[in-house]
């Protein structure tokens, strides 16, 4: 089987090619990615714990799902994909905002990526899929914001680095 490709892109999102997801993890190349934020009804967040055998943050706690699009695919179609893929449900999802941030691991892997957020509703109890996901659990947005501040280790990176805009974006959208 083919390793899947990632969309390789310049600091304002235009393509400029492709190249093996590994290859560009190794490289530190910037590429397009997303990650979904899925809510319920009582404004808490779905959470999904990493596989114990992923490359990379394994058991690690992070928002709903995240991944990368595929050539012709959009921001949206690819999170709809990915959160069938990982946590078996689907939503409807609208963009939020985009950022770029770099993280390098301690297996020698780099993810620099430019991030696009995407929101969702949900309220049912997700089928989670074991290849990609350990454990979920709903979680309120002032509790994880508390939890990151005790204990950030416990969380994936790019987490860590997206969840005060996430948070901040939700709570001027209340007003």
């Amino acid at each position: 089987m083919r390793e899947e490709e990632v969309i390789l892109v310049t600091p304002e999102d235009v393509v400029i090619g492709t190249m093996p997801k590994l290859e560009a993890h190794e490289k530190a190349v910037l590429h397009r990615a997303f990650s979904v934020f899925v809510l319920n009804d009582k404004g808490e967040t779905l959470l999904q714990q990493r596989a114990a055998h992923k490359y990379h943050s394994p058991l690690l706690w992070t928002n709903t799902c995240c991944s990368h699009q595929r050539i012709g695919e959009t921001n949206i179609q690819a999170g709809r994909r990915r959160l069938g893929e990982e946590m078996g449900f689907d939503t409807e999802l609208k963009e939020l905002f985009s950022f770029i941030y770099k993280a390098p691991f301690d297996n020698g892997l780099t993810e620099h990526e430019l991030d696009h957020v995407l929101l969702g509703d949900f309220n049912g109890v997700p089928k989670i899929n074991p290849e990609e996901v350990a454990s979920w659990k709903w979680m309120d947005l002032d509790l994880i914001k508390k939890d990151l501040e005790e204990q950030p280790e416990i969380y994936t990176a790019w987490f860590r680095i997206i969840f005060n805009r996430f948070y901040d974006y939700i709570q001027q959208d209340k007003k």
